[in-house]
């Protein structure tokens, strides 16, 4: 279908600093209270219930949880679910 969805935790108190060079990404949050930072333009977005955030620029950012996340993100291309973050906290694209 061109997209994968997932539901996403992000603990308590936890700061993931993520950059998504191969993937284009777009979150609703669902539960939880945070912050997005974005890296390269120095904004900052308050995260709650309710709030949906699209990063269409493949731009780094840094997620800061206040209480335990719950998330629902979309993902194109789709994963597969066999990624895992590497250093820069981007996933490598899987081919098929």
């Amino acid at each position: 279908m061109g997209f994968s969805l997932h539901h996403t935790i992000v603990k308590e108190m936890c700061e993931l600093e993520l950059h998504y060079k191969n993937h284009l990404e777009a979150v609703y949050c669902i539960s939880g209270e945070g912050k997005l930072r974005n890296l390269e333009t120095g904004e900052v977005h308050r995260l709650r219930s309710g709030v949906l955030y699209a990063l269409n620029k493949h731009e780094k950012h840094l997620i800061i949880s206040e209480n335990e996340m719950h998330m629902i993100c979309v993902f194109n291309p789709p994963l597969t679910g066999e990624e895992v973050h590497n250093e820069e906290g981007s996933y490598e694209l899987i081919e098929e």
